[in-house]
């Protein structure tokens, strides 16, 4: 598989400078950085959450937890792990478990947590489980611009 066309025309339409890095199949978010050779606290992992009124697309480093209750005060729902049908409802374009963070793009509103703006570069899930986009933490701003920003995530280790 190649990058998903959603993520595709969504890097074109938002002008965005990035590239591509391609690594051996993996899993998890955090065998994904082992993978690829790069700091898992740059490596931004979505998970995908949902209530009675729909979707939210979470978004934090690959080394940190979700805190649910904190996401959920600051939403303002009761939200919970979305089901695997869900994932692949809304993510239609993308391997499970290799969802991109642009959930805008795919309609679903975006929480960011800021925690992964700390470093000069981000890379994120291209849609499959060998690709990674990378780019500046700029350009990943500019990407994720109507993103709702929040801090609701913790370092694991």
């Amino acid at each position: 598989m190649t990058m998903a066309t959603t993520l595709a025309r969504c890097l074109s339409n938002k002008q965005s400078r990035f590239d591509t890095v391609r690594h051996p199949y993996s899993p998890s978010s955090m065998s994904t950085a082992q993978a690829a050779h790069i700091p898992g606290d740059r490596l931004a992992k979505t998970v995908l959450l949902e209530d009675d009124s729909g979707y939210i697309a979470a978004v934090i480093p690959s080394t940190h937890h979700l805190k649910l209750s904190e996401l959920c005060e600051q939403t303002g729902r009761k939200l919970s792990l979305a089901h695997e049908n869900g994932v692949r409802e809304v993510f239609r374009d993308c391997d499970l478990g290799a969802i991109p963070p642009v959930g805008m793009a795919y309609g679903t509103q975006t929480w960011l947590d800021d925690s992964l703006l700390t470093h000069p570069d981000v890379y994120f899930e291209a849609g499959d489980h060998q690709e990674l986009v990378h780019m500046s933490t700029g350009q990943f701003i500019d990407l994720m611009v109507d993103a709702r920003r929040g801090h609701f995530a913790h370092r694991m280790m």
